[in-house]
This record gives structure tokens, C-alpha cells and sequence, in this order.
């Protein structure tokens, strides 16, 4: 083996350092880099031109009602029969549009984008209240004309712990079958202590069949 060859130490010593491969970007953000660059696009191609410091929330709201010819989700008219029905046994003329799921998680990605890009908060058009009073409405409509109710679920509230005051009556009531149960004197010895056991801490309840 020839000592002056290249080798793995010479290599680490002499060479470049290998650049690092770029991370991949998350489904989140890669979704949210496509968003904006179909926005700057949408942008681009208004007529007149907008640009983005000119952007308000009416734009905003232009660009979600143009996205709504690439929607796929069937929005039922007042008129139609169907309306009111989340799963329409026939198909009818009724508009497909984008669903509110949809329009409200893309606000969101477009908000953090705007503010990546360098946009300040008090001037984001995505973060505007014509924007949150268009998307309420949109909700609110598609849940109407779905069937389908938009409702913030409740928290369930902890059960009191204070169910274990009945410890002392349940033990007396179990008591006094016990003691019916052995017939004679015997009987009548365990009804005696059941009935003391209550007197202490018992329901005081006669047990049936202790008569």
C-alpha cells in the first residue's frame, strides 16, 4: 500500500469541507411557500397590478372568492332540494367552493407569511377584520346549506369526589342480607349489629327481607 495516497486523513486535512444538504422543508411549510407564491402570482396578474404594500383586506378577500372556481366541496343554494343535507342523495346544479376548512387554514399559513416576508403585524392584510368577518360568514352559510353545525365543544366537568360519604351506608346495607341470610338466632344477632352499624354511620334504612 503506497503510504503517499490519498486517504481519509489527507482528505479531511487538505480538502473543503462537505456543505451540509439543505434541511427539507415540513409539509407545513412547504404548503405555506407555495400559498404565497400563488398569492404574489395572483397579485401580479390584477388588473390593474397590485403590489403588496398596496394589499388590503378587500384584496384578501377578492383572491379567497377567485379561489373558489378551484374548490371541490358542493355548497347547496337556498332554492335547491338538497339544501340543508351534508350527504345529497343525487347530484344537483348547486356551485362547488372552496370549503371554510380550507379558506381559514390558508388565511392562517398567509398571515405567518406575510410577517416572514417582512410585513409588520398592524399592516397584514390576511389578519384584517373583513377578512375574520368574511370567513365567519362563509362558515356560517356552508354549515346552513350543508347541514353541518359548526359547535365548540364542551369540556366535560370532573366528577365531585364526593360520592364516598355512601361508604359506611353501603356497608351496613350489605350487612344486613348477609346476616338474614344465616337464619335463627344467628339472624337476629346480625340484625342487631347491622342496626347498630347504622345507628354509628348507616343510612338507618331498613334492608328488604329483614323483617
Amino acid at each position: 500500500m503506497d503510504p503517499s495516497g490519498p486517504g481519509p486523513s489527507s482528505a479531511a486535512a487538505g480538502g473543503a469541507p462537505a456543505a451540509a444538504p439543505p434541511a427539507q422543508l415540513s409539509r407545513y411549510e412547504s404548503q405555506k411557500r407555495r400559498d404565497w407564491n400563488t398569492f404574489l402570482q395572483y397579485l401580479r396578474n390584477h388588473r390593474p397590478p397590485l403590489t403588496l404594500a398596496r394589499c388590503s383586506g378587500a384584496h384578501v378577500i377578492e383572491f379567497l372568492r377567485y379561489l373558489d372556481q378551484f374548490g371541490k366541496t358542493k355548497v347547496h343554494a337556498t332554492g335547491c332540494a338538497f339544501y340543508g343535507q351534508p350527504s345529497p342523495p343525487a347530484p344537483c346544479p348547486c356551485p362547488l367552493r372552496q370549503a371554510w376548512g380550507s379558506l381559514d387554514a390558508l388565511i392562517g399559513r398567509l398571515r405567518a407569511a406575510y410577517e416572514e416576508s417582512g410585513g409588520t403585524p398592524e399592516s397584514n392584510p390576511f389578519a384584517a377584520r373583513a377578512v375574520r368577518i368574511y370567513l365567519r360568514e362563509v362558515r356560517d352559510s356552508q354549515a346552513k346549506a350543508r347541514g353541518i353545525p359548526y359547535e365548540k365543544k364542551k369540556r366535560k366537568r370532573a366528577q365531585p369526589a364526593g360520592d364516598e360519604q355512601s361508604g359506611p351506608s353501603s356497608a351496613a346495607a350489605a350487612a344486613v342480607p348477609a346476616a338474614a341470610a344465616g337464619g335463627g338466632d344467628g339472624a337476629g344477632r346480625g340484625g342487631a349489629a347491622a342496626a347498630s352499624s347504622a345507628q354509628h354511620g348507616g343510612s338507618g334504612t331498613a334492608a328488604p327481607g329483614a323483617s
